[in-house]
């Protein structure tokens, strides 16, 4: 089975910002046809569960208590890239808007819900290696392709 990462949230892991999840009802799918290595960047750059939500901001990520997260999401995202090469990962599903997984929108950094489009801090660093990105948006797709 080809292995592939996923954001740990999506497989109904407790690592959002508030302690919960963002469980992605087709993980037994999924399960069928891929090895799913789970992932938290923020988790693994050393953030806490729960934690303070936090947006980027220009070339930072701040928390809504305005702590500079930066180098936590950065260590993040270096750690999870470690453990795509480490396994040969050519896909992941990430989940979207996150400061870190964001692959097609992020929020614009005024904690108003406001939507940008842009990246998160893992997602684009996956980009850039040539890992190709879905998210809980278009991973049905993963299901039908031959990827």
């Amino acid at each position: 089975m080809e292995p592939i990462l996923i954001s740990a949230c999506l497989l109904g892991q407790n690592t959002k910002y508030d302690g919960k999840n963002n469980y992605l009802d087709i993980v037994s799918l999924l399960k069928s046809k891929y090895e799913l290595i789970p992932i938290c960047p923020e988790v693994l750059g050393g953030l806490l569960i729960p934690r303070d939500p936090s947006e980027i901001n220009g070339n930072k990520v701040i928390s809504i208590n305005n702590k500079d997260v930066t180098k936590e999401f950065n260590l993040g995202a270096i750690k999870s890239l470690d453990i795509a090469k480490l396994n040969n990962i050519k896909i992941a599903i990430l989940k979207d808007g996150s400061p870190s997984c964001g692959y097609n929108y992020i929020y614009d950094g005024t904690f108003s819900h406001n939507k940008i489009n842009g990246m998160g801090i893992t997602a684009k660093l996956f980009n850039d290696n040539k890992i190709k990105i879905y998210t809980e948006k278009n991973a049905k797709e993963l299901l039908k392709s031959g990827e």
